[in-house]
C-alpha cells in the first residue's frame, strides 16, 4: 500500500493544483454543510401599509465554524426590508460549532399592493434557504381618505355646528395636511385636533386623526340647506368631505319701549304701567315667550300679558308691566331687570325706577317741624323770665 502511495507521489502537486482551479463557492458546498434556517412564523397575514419583524436563526449543526452571506430572495417590487443582529446592519454572519446565531429581518409591506399571496425566501449563501409567505388581507390603496360618521345637522343660523371627522393618510409616506374649507360669506369654519385650533396637520404613513370641525353661520341666513365642503390637501394628494348644514332661521328678539326710554317714576308703595315693545327681529318663529322680572325685595311685577304663545318674524307686540315699589322704599333710584325669554334665547331691559315718598308723608314733616318750633318758643316764654 505503501509502495503504492509512493509510486503515485510526483502526481500530489499536480493534484493539488487541479483543485485549486475549483470555485471557492465549491469548497464552501463541500465544507459548508450543517448550515440551516429556522423562524417560528413562516407564514403571516398582513394588512397592507403594515411592518413584519421576523427572528430568525441561523444554525450551524457542524464541527467546524461556518461563515454565510445572509440575504433575501425574490421580495415584491417595491417591497423593502432591513437585515440586522442586534444594533447592526449584517450582509454576512459567522457561526461557531453546534450553536447559532439570531438575526432579525424586518419586511414592509407598501400601502399600495394587491391582495394575496406573496413568496420570498431567506437564502444563507447557497447552502441554506428559508421560504416565507405573507398573505396580504385587503387590496391596499395609496390615497387619503376622509370620513365623518354624521355630515348634516340643522338649528338656527346663530348656532355652532360641531362635526366629528376623521383623517386618514394612507399614502405610505408622510404628509402635512392642509385643512380648508369654502363657505359663504359671513361663515366661519375652524378645525380642531387634540383640543386645539388648528390649519394643518403633520401626519405620519397610515396614521389615523380626528379632526372636530366647528362651522358657525352667519347669524342673518336665511332658512334653507347649505353645502360645505372640507378639504384637507398635500401637494401628492387630497380628499373631501361635504357637510350639509339646514338652517332652521335664526333666533333674536329685542326688549325695549316704543320711545326708547328705560326709566320711570314711582311712589313708595304705588303702582306704575309701563309699556314694553317686544320684536322679534331674527328669521324663525318665537314659541312660548314667558315674561319675567328680578326686582328689589318687597317689589313686585305684573305682565300683561304674561306668555306669547307665538312671534312671527320681524313681528312686535306690545307688553304692559306694572311695578309695585315696596311701601318702605325710601326714596332713591332702584333698578328692575325685565325680560321675555323662551327656550331658544332671551332678551333683558333694564329700567331704573325713582322712588318719591308720598305727600302724606311730607305734610307729616312739616306738621312735626312747625310742632317743634311751638314747643320750644312755649318754653322760652313760660321759662325765660326766670
Amino acid at each position: 500500500m505503501l509502495a503504492r502511495a509512493k509510486r503515485f507521489y510526483p502526481f500530489y502537486p499536480i493534484l493539488f493544483f487541479l483543485l485549486g482551479l475549483l470555485p471557492y463557492s465549491t469548497y464552501e458546498t463541500c465544507f459548508a454543510q450543517g448550515l440551516s434556517l429556522y423562524t417560528p412564523y413562516p407564514k403571516i397575514s398582513m394588512p397592507p401599509g403594515g411592518s413584519i419583524d421576523y427572528s430568525i436563526d441561523l444554525i450551524n449543526s457542524s464541527s467546524a465554524i461556518k461563515t454565510s452571506d445572509i440575504s433575501v430572495v425574490g421580495l415584491p417590487k417595491d417591497w423593502s426590508y432591513d437585515l440586522k443582529s442586534g444594533n447592526w446592519d449584517v450582509a454576512q454572519l459567522s457561526v461557531l460549532p453546534k450553536e447559532k446565531k439570531n438575526f432579525t429581518l424586518k419586511v414592509n409591506v407598501p400601502m399600495k399592493v394587491n391582495k394575496g399571496i406573496f413568496r420570498f425566501r431567506v437564502q444563507a449563501g447557497a447552502y441554506a434557504s428559508l421560504p416565507l409567505i405573507v398573505l396580504v388581507s385587503e387590496q391596499g390603496t395609496y390615497k387619503t381618505a376622509f370620513s365623518s360618521d354624521q355630515r348634516n345637522m340643522e338649528g338656527a343660523a346663530n348656532s355652532m355646528f360641531t362635526f366629528n371627522a376623521t383623517l386618514r393618510n394612507q399614502t405610505g409616506d408622510n404628509q402635512v395636511y392642509a385643512l380648508t374649507a369654502q363657505t359663504l360669506p359671513g361663515w366661519n369654519v375652524s378645525f380642531k385636533a387634540n383640543g386645539k385650533q388648528v390649519s394643518s396637520i403633520d401626519m405620519v404613513a397610515n396614521q389615523s386623526q380626528n379632526i372636530t370641525v366647528e362651522i358657525d353661520p352667519s347669524d342673518e341666513m336665511k332658512a334653507g340647506s347649505y353645502k360645505i365642503p372640507v378639504l384637507a390637501s398635500t401637494a401628492n394628494t387630497s380628499a373631501n368631505l361635504e357637510f350639509e348644514v339646514v338652517i332652521m332661521g335664526s333666533y333674536k328678539m329685542e326688549l325695549g319701549t316704543p320711545t326708547g326710554l328705560l326709566s320711570t317714576r314711582v311712589t313708595a308703595g304705588e303702582n306704575k304701567r309701563v309699556q314694553l315693545a317686544l320684536k322679534n327681529s331674527g328669521s324663525a318663529d318665537l314659541k312660548n315667550i314667558e315674561m319675567k322680572f328680578s326686582a328689589p325685595a318687597n317689589w313686585d311685577v305684573i305682565f300683561e300679558p304674561t306668555k306669547i304663545p307665538l312671534l312671527r318674524p320681524h313681528a312686535t307686540v306690545d307688553v304692559f308691566a306694572t311695578i309695585k315699589a315696596d311701601k318702605k322704599a325710601i326714596a332713591g333710584d332702584y333698578v328692575t331687570e325685565l325680560e321675555a325669554k323662551t327656550p331658544e334665547i332671551s332678551s333683558k331691559a333694564s329700567f331704573r325706577v325713582s322712588v318719591e315718598t308720598s305727600l302724606l308723608w311730607g305734610w307729616m314733616g312739616i306738621f312735626i317741624i312747625f310742632g317743634a318750633i311751638a314747643c320750644v318758643y312755649y318754653l322760652i316764654r313760660k321759662y325765660g323770665r326766670r
